[in-house]
């Protein structure tokens, strides 16, 4: 059973987003009070434990959820693996998938670290369908 181990924000970019007891998703925007957050394709970003552990094993330490910028962290589910376009219910919420990874940005503290960084091949994004709330332990259902 796929589901949220952790829900995360940050205010500014750049910076290391850090887990809330719960996230509210808008239409057209993404996580209120999230810097990434706005009226484009990525406006949540998702990342497995199951990928944050592949990290730990290369050698990276205090990998805790949000560290790799994600909004949130999940487990159970091959994010990756889902096409584009795939719409999941997390929550209150329905997401659709709109980018599978993304390029590190310059100075990615991970890839310094361990001389990799998974968000790029294992990251996703998605834009809110329908909002609602999002906290941990919420289960993650493939429409």
């Amino acid at each position: 059973m796929a589901k949220v181990i952790a829900v995360n924000i940050s205010e500014k970019k750049g910076t290391i987003k850090k887990p809330v007891l719960h996230g509210e998703f808008k239409i057209d925007h993404g996580m209120v009070g999230d810097a990434h957050a706005g009226d484009w394709h990525r406006q949540v970003s998702l990342l497995g434990q199951e990928s944050i552990d592949k990290m730990i094993s290369m050698g990276a330490k205090d990998l805790t959820p949000g560290k790799f910028a994600e909004n949130i962290t999940t487990e159970g589910i091959c994010l990756y693996e889902l096409p584009v376009g795939t719409q999941l219910k997390i929550g209150d919420t329905i997401q659709e998938v709109t980018q599978i990874g993304k390029k590190c940005h310059h100075g990615c503290e991970i890839k310094n670290l361990t001389g990799d960084c998974i968000m790029p091949r294992e990251g996703i994004f998605t834009k809110i369908i329908k909002e609602g709330q999002v906290k941990p332990g919420d289960d993650i259902v493939i429409i």
